[in-house]
């Protein structure tokens, strides 16, 4: 049970990982500075529950995780409206 709770946080950050992948192929309108960022959010999820498994069940630690977690997505996104912005210009 205490599993339960990162591994489902930890599954939903492959899909960035996969948004990463398409981003890093290539061709036209790819960038590979999107392809880093979404790379680095997922690495922040995997991340973010591996630190939630480590807490177990110490709310002190969880809540820790879970605001450092929230400050580097929160910054990883954005970073990438930023990058778009600078793109289109």
């Amino acid at each position: 049970m205490d599993a339960l709770v990162p591994l489902i946080v930890a599954i939903t950050g492959l899909p960035a990982l996969g948004v990463a992948a398409w981003f890093a192929r290539g061709g036209p309108g790819h960038s590979p500075g999107m392809a880093l960022r979404w790379a680095l959010l997922g690495a922040v999820v995997l991340l973010g529950a591996l630190g939630l498994y480590w807490a177990g069940g110490s709310r002190a630690h969880v809540a820790g995780v879970l605001v450092a977690m929230a400050i580097a997505v929160n910054a990883l996104f954005a970073s990438m409206v930023l990058h778009l912005r600078r793109d289109r210009k």
